[in-house]
This record gives structure tokens, sequence and C-alpha cells, in this order.
């Protein structure tokens, strides 16, 4: 993976800002391995640019619990195979070609571990759509032509321990048991994890934030 550079979140900010100031509308993606802290930054950066940012997460893309059931992949839910990624990536066109009406976008509630259709309305006075995920970056077929609808797309690194950390936390905080949280954390998550930082330089920026979130 490429050095890292360690930046405060107030200027990963400011270039979102300019990013925005760039053209009619423009497309931020931040990608990483689970529980680098992308969507908390891409929470954060949106906060600060205000009313004329959106969050797009990728994760709405989830498939719906029961078809990740039918086709026997329940056990891995966040692997790359389990998300509509022609869905995703039909959404960052329209996103990106700046139609005249709001477009609606799905998200992932993880306390019904469901997506939810229509939940997250980018109305045409948006001018930067930040979208955050771990499989942003990836080269393979449907996936690799998000890179190409982001006008900028960041990689967000962390500490292995302590991304393992959170990511436990996590999973005990949405019902897993310590144990259960710890084997999902190593197992499918880890996999998901090596797959990802394998396309870190595809980024345009591969950056540590100078003051992370506590473990």
């Amino acid at each position: 993976m490429p050095a890292a550079r360690v930046l405060p979140v107030d200027e990963l900010v400011a270039r979102a800002r300019a990013l925005a100031e760039a053209g009619p509308r423009q497309l931020l993606g931040i990608a990483g391995a689970p529980g680098a802290g992308k969507s908390t930054l891409a929470e954060r950066v949106v906060a600060a640019v205000g009313p004329t940012a959106r969050l797009v997460p990728m994760d709405g893309f989830h498939l719906a619990q029961s078809e990740l059931q039918r086709l026997g992949r329940a056990d891995r839910k966040g692997a790359v195979d389990t998300f509509d990624a022609n869905g995703y990536v039909s959404l960052l066109r329209r996103l990106r070609r700046l139609e005249p009406t709001s477009v609606w976008a799905p998200a992932f509630r993880r306390d019904l571990e469901e997506p939810i259709a229509g939940a997250i309305e980018v109305p045409p006075e948006v001018r930067l759509v930040v979208t955050e995920g771990n499989y942003l970056l990836l080269p393979d077929f449907p996936w690799e032509e998000v890179r190409t609808l982001l006008h900028e797309a960041w990689f967000l690194d962390l500490d292995v321990e302590l991304r393992l950390r959170r990511l436990t936390a996590r999973h005990v905080a949405y019902g897993r048991s310590p144990e259960q949280a710890r084997a999902w954390a190593m197992g499918s998550d880890e996999a998901n994890a090596t797959l990802v930082v394998g396309t870190a330089d595809r980024a345009d920026l591969v950056v540590r934030l100078a003051e992370p979130p506590p473990g």
C-alpha cells in the first residue's frame, strides 16, 4: 500500500470544499477497510461543508437479508458479492450527471440489518456528493466503473489493532456476543480488509487521520 499522509480532519474538509467549488457537482469517494472510520470521516466532511453536500453510502446497496440467506451468503454479509454493485454504479451515474429533479438513494439501517430504499434525497442544488464504502476502488467488473465516476477518491488507513478493536466493539453494540464479534472481525471482516487494502494505490490520496477516533 502507498505510504499514508497524516492529516487533520480540517485539512480534509478544506480539500472537500475546494472540490465542491470545482464544478456543477463533484463526487468524492472515501474507501478503506472495514472499521477504518470511513463513515465517521464522511459524516464530518458533509456536516462541515453544509447543505450543499450529501452523504450517499455504498452500504445502501447491501442485498436484503432474505436474499443473502437464499444465496447462502448470510454468514459473510459485507463481502463483495453481498452488494448490488450494478445498482450502486447506476446511482453514481445519475448523481454525476446532475439531473433536474431529486435523486433518491437507499440507506442501510444497522438496527434492522436491512437496506431501505428512497431514504436519502439528493436535490439538484447539492454540489458535493460524498460516498463511502469498502469497495469503491476495486478494479473488477462492475466495480471498476465506480472509480471512473468519482472526481476524487481517498483511501482511509488505520492501525490494524485499533481497527479490529473498533470492529469488535461495533459488532457487540449491534447484538453479537464478544466472542462472536471477535470471530466476525477476525474472519469475514478481515478477509474483506485484505481485498480492500490492495486497492489503495487507485486512490488520489491515502490518508491517516492525525486524531483517529478512539478504539
